[in-house]
């Protein structure tokens, strides 16, 4: 499926654009994302701008708007269709609960943080804008944090495949793994980032409880 769509995509021209917009869109669904080839194509994407057949900096926006829609369908869905209904589909698909009940901790855990930090780690990115909807995140916040995951990794998937050329087959068996680190990265440093404001705003508190500890 995926050398059809490369061929195919190749000998679009400008076309292409259309169809690498429909295949990250439905990459970015709970179920579709396990089949549909998103992420290679985003990878093949960055390829043929460094071909000149496609721009980079369109490519970027064009995935971004595909990721952001697919992803605010896939927390209506979620929204809508709830958890119950995923389990029972999960097993046709290849999927174990175990990967959906990880996507649901990552995000009580995290939130708005998890929605970023998932655009990275493969199997997480399509379950959780359902999760998200499933556990009713506010939109509004669910967008925001997603947009801002989207248009990061469409930047750095399109530049990995722009600058890996003709070896993007190679980059792209790197991608979990890659992915993995930069998105276990990402909600560390954002972790950090969340910690040192709360020690920000509870500093007078601390110094507090530790005088009346000394005493």
């Amino acid at each position: 499926m995926l050398d059809y769509l490369i061929s195919f995509v190749g000998s679009l021209g400008h076309w292409g654009y259309l169809v690498i917009f429909l295949v990250v869109a439905l990459e970015c669904q709970a179920l579709l994302g396990l089949v549909m080839p998103g992420e290679s194509m985003v990878l093949v994407g960055g390829f043929f701008a460094g071909q000149g057949v496609l721009d980079p900096g369109v490519l970027i926006v064009i995935i971004s708007i595909a990721a952001i829609l697919g992803d605010s369908i896939g927390y209506g869905l979620g929204r809508q269709l709830g958890r119950g209904w995923l389990l029972k589909q999960v097993r046709r698909f290849g999927l174990r609960q175990e990967h959906l009940d990880r996507a649901d901790g990552l995000f009580a855990k995290h939130g708005g943080k998890a929605v970023f930090g998932s655009h990275f780690l493969h199997l997480l990115r399509p379950l959780m804008p359902f999760v998200a909807g499933d556990r009713r995140m506010r939109y509004q916040k669910f967008l925001l944090y997603n947009a801002m995951g989207c248009i990061v990794w469409a930047s750095v998937f399109v530049s990995l495949g722009y600058i890996a050329g003709e070896s993007w087959r190679l980059a792209a068996k790197w991608v979990g793994v890659t992915g993995k680190i930069v998105g276990s990265g990402l909600l560390l440093a954002i972790a950090l980032v969340w910690l040192w404001r709360w020690l920000g705003r509870h500093k007078a508190d601390g110094k507090r409880w530790w005088n009346i500890r000394a005493w």
